[in-house]
C-alpha cells in the first residue's frame, strides 16, 4: 500500500520525511481494513508509518523507502533543471538526481526486501517509487512500464508471491 497524502504535495519527496495528512491516514486505514495481513511492515519514514500505525501493530524496514532524490528531494519538478530532469525519467540509471540513488539500487533493496518476507500474508506501506520497483521484480517490467502504473496516495497492489526465482503475479490493483 503506498501511504496517504503527505503534508507536502507535488514535490519530489524522496527521503524527505514529510508526516502524512490526517485524511491521508484515514484513506490508508480505510482502504486496508478489510485486509487480514498475518503481519504489516512499514517504510522507516513516517508518512509510511503513521498509516501502517492506523491499521496495527507493525514492523520498520528502511528498505521499503522511496527512492533517494539526493539534492531534489523536496523541490517541485518546475524547480529542477527541465533537462536534467528529462534525462533523469529517460534513464534514472545512467543519470541519477545528483547525490541521489540510481534506479537499479531501488530495485536491488526492494528485491532484498521481498526476498525476507516471511512465507505468509504480509502487508507493505511503503511509496510508489518502491513499489513500482517490486513490480519490475516481482513482474518483470523494465522501469518505463513501472512507471506507467498511476500508484495515488492510499493504492494497493496485491500480489501472490512463488517460489525461486523471486516471481509473483499480480492479483490486484485498487487505486
Amino acid at each position: 500500500m503506498r501511504h496517504g497524502e503527505p503534508q507536502l504535495t507535488g514535490r519530489m519527496l524522496g527521503h524527505l520525511d514529510i508526516p502524512a495528512t490526517d485524511a491521508g491516514i484515514r484513506a490508508c486505514a480505510l482502504r486496508g481494513s478489510p485486509l487480514r495481513p498475518l503481519r504489516i511492515v512499514s517504510s522507516d519514514l513516517q508518512r509510511a508509518q503513521a498509516c501502517a500505525a492506523a491499521l496495527g501493530a507493525f514492523d520498520i524496514d528502511a528498505r521499503w523507502r522511496e527512492l533517494d532524490f539526493g539534492r531534489w528531494d523536496g523541490l517541485a519538478a518546475a524547480d529542477i533543471d527541465p533537462d536534467a530532469l528529462g534525462a533523469f525519467w529517460e534513464d534514472p540509471d545512467a543519470c541519477p538526481p545528483p547525490g541521489g540513488e540510481r534506479w537499479s539500487d531501488l530495485v536491488a533493496r526492494v528485491r532484498d526486501a521481498l526476498e525476507s518476507l516471511p512465507p505468509e500474508p504480509v502487508l507493505v506501506v511503503s511509496h510508489a517509487g518502491a513499489m513500482r520497483a517490486a513490480l519490475q521484480v516481482l513482474m518483470g517490467l523494465s522501469f518505463r512500464q513501472c512507471w506507467h502504473v498511476d500508484l495515488p496516495y492510499a493504492a494497493l497492489l496485491s500480489f501472490q508471491v512463488g517460489t525461486e526465482p523471486l516471481s509473483g503475479q499480480l492479483t490486484g490493483l485498487q487505486t
